[in-house]
């Protein structure tokens, strides 16, 4: 029998099994210095303390609040049954697209766990169609849980073993292929399959969330329902990341995986694509999918070229004022291949670093130059700091992100890329990486 009650003893349980309370019921809490706290009554972890009742409060955030502060619980309104989940069809409907859906981690198709206080993987088709009211309309699913790893733990190995199952998947003939990832490194992963992936005959499409599925204001189904629209629905192939284009629940952007990054740590909106608006965009009312620019087309799964390895010998660096060269001399001494500089403005860094990047690339190590602006490109020709840098052979890289830069440098090492193919296909535009400079006529 169901503990209505879950997590709850000791003075906090008895206080609610005097007013009857029952986990998901909306209650009022009375409080002894005179005020009150309203919200859902929410369950507590097994070993949470004893002393504390937690409330869910109508902007999404739990509170919890001491059993001693406490004079009277109200309920407000009883917890209202659970409705019976929608059954998965047992096949697809006829023009109905078939998308295998990869998990690797993160909120966006998990469940809490309120007895341990754990996030749990909720993977199965069935249980993605009961918890997404409407999504076995859009396309019939697959699911693999591939990797179940915080995002900030995913490494190039991970990008490898997640490419060559999305290699896989594009040759076997899914319609399309959505991999759920947490957000936090979301846009290097997207990046990695980006370049990893020659040829792609179909979308893959990157999906996270950035509030959790417990939460009123979760971003979860929404945006896991438009990125199978897009994998199903999309007439384009390549690889995108799917995430809220605004605060409200109308439209999910569809942004390149080499022109997006994370700009805000909580809000729904948080990816946005730089130097770019979004490639597509998909209508949560009508889950009609709508191209924004023009996007290779789907094609033929023989034109797939699987490239996964990566050479980790690559390195981001931020400048900083006062920075000194021995950072860039113990990177070349540890036998890094590449060093991305994260220059300021235009692609500048202190003049007492030269010396040290000098010796870097007279050792054959590639130094090229990003921006830490969020917009615009590296321009190393308006200054004279600019001007010394090039004639060291620092190469300038426009107006690509420093960490697509990053996972790019990466990539090309391990495709065996030497000092000169460095120096020629860093600044070249692999995958729209980098804007195509428009000539502006007065």
């Amino acid at each position: 029998m169901e503990d209505e009650l879950s997590g709850y003893r000791g003075p906090a349980r008895e206080l609610l099994l005097r007013a009857g309370a029952r986990v998901g019921d909306e209650v009022e809490l009375a409080l002894s210095d005179g005020g009150s706290i309203s919200g859902t009554l929410m369950p507590r972890y097994e070993h949470a303390d004893d002393s504390h009742v937690t409330l869910k409060l109508g902007n999404g955030y739990n509170i919890g609040i001491s059993v001693s502060r406490i004079s009277e619980i109200r309920i407000s309104r009883r917890r209202a049954p659970q409705p019976s989940p929608e059954p998965a069809p047992a096949r697809a409907q006829p023009g109905r697209g078939e998308v295998l859906v990869l998990g690797t981690g993160g909120t966006i198709a998990s469940r809490i766990d309120y007895r341990t206080g754990a996030v749990t993987p909720v993977f199965r088709p069935e249980d993605l169609y009961s918890r997404v009211p409407g999504l076995y309309e859009i396309a019939r699913l697959d699911t693999e849980l591939l990797f179940n790893v915080l995002s900030e733990n995913m490494t190039p190995d991970h990008w490898s073993a997640l490419a060559e199952r999305v290699g896989r998947a594009a040759a076997k003939g899914y319609r399309g292929i959505v991999v759920t990832h947490g957000t936090d490194t979301m846009h290097y992963t997207a990046a990695a399959l980006s370049f990893a992936l020659e040829g792609l005959p179909v979308p893959v499409i990157l999906v996270g969330a950035q509030r959790s599925s417990d939460r009123p204001s979760s971003d979860a189904y929404t945006n896991l329902k438009g990125a199978v629209a897009a994998a199903a629905r999309g007439d384009f192939s390549g690889v995108y990341v799917a995430m809220h284009r605004s605060l409200s629940d109308l439209e999910i952007a569809i942004h390149r995986g080499v022109r997006v990054r994370k700009n805000h740590t909580s809000r729904r909106d948080a990816f946005q694509s730089i130097n770019s608006g979004p490639a597509a965009v998909v209508d949560l009312r009508t889950m009609e999918v709508k191209k924004l620019e023009e996007l290779p087309p789907r094609s033929d799964p023989g034109s797939l070229r699987v490239k996964p390895r990566f050479d980790r010998r690559a390195f981001l660096l931020k400048y900083f004022p006062g920075m000194d060269g021995s950072i860039v001399d113990a990177l070349v001494d540890a036998g890094y291949r590449a060093l991305i500089l994260e220059g300021t403005g235009l692609g500048h860094v202190g003049r007492q670093l030269q010396g040290s990047i000098a010796r870097a690339i007279e050792e054959g190590v590639f130094v090229g130059m990003t921006s830490q602006c969020i917009w615009g490109s590296v321009r190393m020709t308006v200054y004279e700091t600019g001007r010394d840098l090039l004639r060291l052979g620092v190469v300038p890289l426009g107006d690509m992100l420093s960490e697509v830069a990053l996972v790019k440098a990466m990539w090309l090492l391990g495709q065996g890329a030497g000092p000169e193919d460095m120096r020629s296909l860093m600044p070249s535009n692999l995958r729209g990486e980098i804007s195509e400079r428009r000539r502006i006529v007065a």
